[in-house]
């Protein structure tokens, strides 16, 4: 019968059992797309990684991302998750692991370095693979309507809600508190009602809402909702805090800025992640986005083709 290994890790975390789960596949040959995209399904975790040889033997490695329903051209947790899998082994497709690894993905090429601690694998630092572009504008009240909260929680002084990307589109928008953040609850009727409107930015309506600490506007908490992936809440979304962070960022009047943001994500479902951006910003434009955080292992095994 023939078999293919897995492992998963919990991202976003250095503490078994909280954190986002990723479930990653270290030798995906072989594997149908169809095949991976069951697997995905399967696992039901917001996201599974497939590994494969690289097209241009100079990087390190082809990784295929899948949801439980689509493949996506790149998302933050899968790639940092699938980085720190990839560090533990001896040699990744017959080349030694290094601490720098280059990843091909549809979104483009995505550039990791490894985080250490006392000489141990502890996370992974990834560049995001595009620039920031910013999309149209979303309604407040299609965005209170979606989470069923009240139009008057959605906060317009910063930005309105909008779309935003650095390699995977969402829709973005400010609450007022953590209260609302706490009661926010996905409408998935009006998700689809919101996409339709909105569909010339494919997103499939990924809604993350956030809140800046009064105290330091550069820490965030946040939530996730993608109940048309059939991920009602994510628990880390590295893609989203990249962008987030990139679209702050470039709304602050200087034209040159340094910024380091903490995001804390999926504490209202008890598997608290803490996603860590840096973002650059030089004559006006972003041209850099780091995304870093921590991993660890949970389950490792095979699966029966």
């Amino acid at each position: 019968m023939n078999t293919v290994a897995y492992v998963t890790v919990d991202v976003f975390t250095s503490e078994r059992f909280v954190g986002n789960p990723l479930a990653v596949i270290p030798d995906a040959r072989g594997l149908s797309s169809d095949a991976m995209q069951k697997i995905a399904a399967e696992f039901g975790y917001s996201e599974t990684t497939f590994v494969l040889p690289p097209e241009n033997p100079d990087h390190t490695a082809r990784v295929r991302i899948f949801t439980p329903t689509a493949e996506i051209p790149f998302a933050g947790h899968p790639n940092v998750g699938t980085a720190f899998v990839l560090g533990q082994q001896q040699e990744i497709f017959g080349k030694p692991a290094g601490d720098r690894l280059i990843f091909e993905e549809d979104a483009g090429l995505v550039e990791v370095t490894l985080l250490r601690k006392g000489g141990n694998i502890t996370g992974a630092s990834i560049r995001a693979p595009g620039k920031l572009t910013v999309g149209d504008t979303i309604a407040p009240e299609l965005i209170a309507r979606c989470v069923q909260v009240g139009p008057q929680s959605i906060r317009t002084i910063t930005h309105a809600p909008t779309f935003a990307s650095v390699g995977l589109p969402f829709a973005f928008a400010e609450l007022d508190s953590l209260e609302t953040l706490g009661k926010a609850w996905p409408n998935a009727a009006i998700f689809v009602e919101a996409a339709a409107r909105h569909k010339l930015d494919k997103t499939g309506f990924s809604l993350f809402l956030y809140v800046r600490s009064a105290e330091n506007p550069w820490h965030i908490r946040a939530r996730m909702f993608a109940p048309m992936d059939n991920v009602t809440e994510d628990p880390a979304t590295g893609s989203a805090s990249a962008a987030l962070g990139a679209y702050l960022t470039s709304l602050l009047p200087a034209q040159d800025a340094e910024v380091k943001i903490t995001i804390e994500q999926g504490v209202e479902m008890g598997r608290r992640s803490v996603i860590g951006v840096e973002v650059r910003k030089s004559s006006g434009t972003v041209n850099e986005v780091l995304l870093s955080g921590s991993s660890v292992h949970v389950m490792r095994g095979e699966i029966l083709l």
